[in-house]
């Protein structure tokens, strides 16, 4: 047998990504994140940023994260029971708290830990997880990483949900049930009233990641549970700081023995460093400006009013399979499906040509290729005609 080197199979690996269009490089942005965005020298209109309020370039996040810099330092040096906890730390739990109305708020490093870190601590081998089929990569892995008996539920299929629940919770401890709010690869929302009802009848908990929801949906912007009018009800709710926040880190909601029992058995809290105190100070800042300047959030819903209407225009409904269709969505992720990952990359290269920045998603991170357009409270209605523009020349 012919010698192969242990590490050959990497090369040829990426060679198949390349072959397939699957193959991902970063691209380097310079100065600050905005609607409009620097790369390699070309100034482009950013339709690809998570940064849904506008936040992450505000000058109170700026100076909240340099005084505390100041005050603290770089780093929080230690993990949260050790060295690395600061007053800061429980001012931005307290805050989400009160944002979320729920007893009290813990915040992670980052959102993917407080995913995997919550529901290791929840479940494990005796237990059952019925996880929607199109969950983020974090509440996916969590979930294996747990131990427990891990069973997909159809997309937003509540009825297959109940049967799941009839069929196999009477047969383990707890369980489970997880949804995104928005789902970030579609832009729908989850059927959280209707979890949260079937829950009740089967003794289940419902763990609901709020990444895309915080901040955008709902009167005071306290995210999906309140937009659903569910506030108050037996639920925990994770969010990320990093999206319409503006900063970096994650966070869990819920009652007060929760966050307890989580500070004492979450691993991805518990085994890691602090969240930074800049990162700390500047999500506390995001927190009081969503409360303090909701015309954020509605002119955020206004452009996404305004880009919907023109899309519709653009590409009808009825188009038929071999056409761009835009997706169901309910929130500021507005995705034009392809017919092919060849054709949604060829896509993006023509939009990037004409000075407009979309994501080109393609399998197997979706199982369809799609244009996924973020939509930002500050883009100017010049940046959404543009778009539109270049979207019906294609």
């Amino acid at each position: 047998m012919p010698y192969q080197h242990p590490y050959d199979w990497i090369d040829n690996s990426l060679t198949a990504l390349r072959r397939v269009h699957r193959y991902r490089s970063v691209q380097t942005v310079e100065g600050m994140s905005g609607p409009e965005i620097q790369v390699q020298g070309q100034t482009l209109v950013n339709f690809a940023s998570n940064d849904y309020l506008g936040l992450a370039s505000h000058p109170a996040l700026i100076q909240a994260a340099v005084e505390a810099t100041k005050t603290y330092g770089t780093g929080s040096t230690g993990s949260r029971l050790l060295s690395g906890h600061r007053q800061l730390h429980r001012e931005l739990e307290g805050a989400i708290a009160t944002l979320k109305q729920t007893e009290d708020a813990i915040v992670f490093s980052s959102g993917y830990l407080a995913n995997i870190g919550t529901i290791a601590a929840l479940v494990g081998t005796p237990d059952l997880i019925l996880s929607d089929e199109y969950n983020h990569s974090s509440l996916i892995n969590g979930a294996r990483m747990s131990g427990a008996t891990v069973v997909d539920y159809r997309h937003g299929d509540t009825d297959h949900l109940e049967k799941l629940l009839t069929t196999q919770r009477p047969h383990h401890r707890r369980c489970l049930v997880m949804t995104d709010s928005v789902f970030s690869m579609d832009g729908d929302l989850g059927p959280l009233p209707d979890i949260l009802a079937l829950a009740t009848v089967h003794n289940a908990m419902v763990l609901m990641d709020d990444a895309h929801g915080t901040g955008v949906l709902g009167q005071r912007g306290a995210g999906c549970v309140e937009h659903f009018g569910c506030t108050g009800q037996p639920l925990i709710q994770m969010g990320t700081l990093s999206k319409a926040l503006g900063s970096l880190g994650g966070y869990v909601a819920g009652s007060s023995a929760l966050v307890d029992f989580l500070r004492n058995r979450a691993p991805g809290w518990i085994y890691t460093t602090g969240l930074s105190p800049a990162d700390t100070a500047a999500a506390l800042a995001a927190v009081d400006l969503i409360d303090q300047e909701p015309e954020r959030r509605q002119q955020l819903w206004e452009n996404v009013n305004y880009l919907t209407r023109r899309l519709d225009h653009c590409f009808p409904a009825d188009q038929g399979d071999g056409h761009v269709q835009r997706l169901p969505s309910e929130s500021p992720i507005i995705c034009l499906r392809f017919p092919s990952a060849e054709a949604v990359m060829a896509a993006g290269n023509r939009l990037r040509e004409q000075g407009l920045w979309v994501a080109a998603v393609r399998p197997p991170t979706v199982p369809t290729s799609r244009l996924r357009i973020t939509v930002m409270a500050t883009h100017q209605r010049s940046h959404l005609d543009r778009l539109v523009e270049a979207l019906a020349d294609l």
